[in-house]
């Protein structure tokens, strides 16, 4: 594959994890730009996931599968219990959780993140 295809198909995963609230798996995003680009493989798709991320531009979120959020400032997130769905959520990131975790333990903390769950607005309008 030559470099400018690649680059390509980097930037248009790249824009499905950017243009989504959903915080997609490899699996969604594959889903998602299939239709539109037939040579395209859920390989593919992961490398680049993977590069991304290894590049700052995307973090991995630790799920039972992973999902991928390119807003990379250090935020909070809601998972739901019932349909598994992740969402943002616009509580201030606090440092200060890392430098008590400091002066409490032996650990260089160099950040935290936070995931708060139970029913979102959809589940439990219909719970």
């Amino acid at each position: 594959m030559n470099g400018k295809r690649y680059s390509r198909q980097r930037e248009l995963i790249y824009e499905a994890v950017l243009g989504s609230d959903q915080h997609p798996t490899a699996e969604m995003v594959f889903q998602w730009l299939k239709p539109e680009n037939p040579s395209l493989s859920l390989g593919t798709v992961y490398r680049n996931l993977n590069l991304l991320t290894e590049e700052g531009r995307l973090v991995r979120m630790p799920f039972p599968v992973e999902r991928y959020d390119a807003d990379t400032r250090r935020h909070v997130h809601f998972h739901c219990d019932k349909c598994g769905g992740v969402f943002d959520m616009e509580l201030p990131y606090d440092p200060r959780l890392d430098e008590q975790a400091c002066r409490e333990s032996a650990h260089q903390v160099t950040g935290h993140r936070m995931m708060f769950h139970g029913l979102c607005v959809h589940c439990k309008q219909v719970h």
